[in-house]
């Protein structure tokens, strides 16, 4: 069995994942900071479901234009 993995594909699959989760966090910081406001506070500690839903589909947008991107 552990001669059917190819330490190839697992490292590129650990890189990729690294890299995909970086392009988020910048896209995230980004619009963090385009915003008139500090999302985290806003939805943290004021409790604001409306943004954290807005920022959600946010999140899964980025996350599938970037896994589009490694993918291609």
């Amino acid at each position: 069995m552990a001669g059917m993995i190819n330490l190839g594909f697992v490292i590129n699959s650990l890189l990729f994942s690294f890299l995909g989760i970086f392009v988020f966090w910048v896209a995230f910081l980004i619009i963090d900071k385009l915003t008139p406001y500090h999302l985290w506070k806003e939805i943290i500690e004021e409790k604001n479901v409306a943004l954290a839903i807005v920022v959600g589909a946010m999140s899964l947008g980025i996350c599938i234009i970037v896994a589009a991107a490694i993918h291609a």
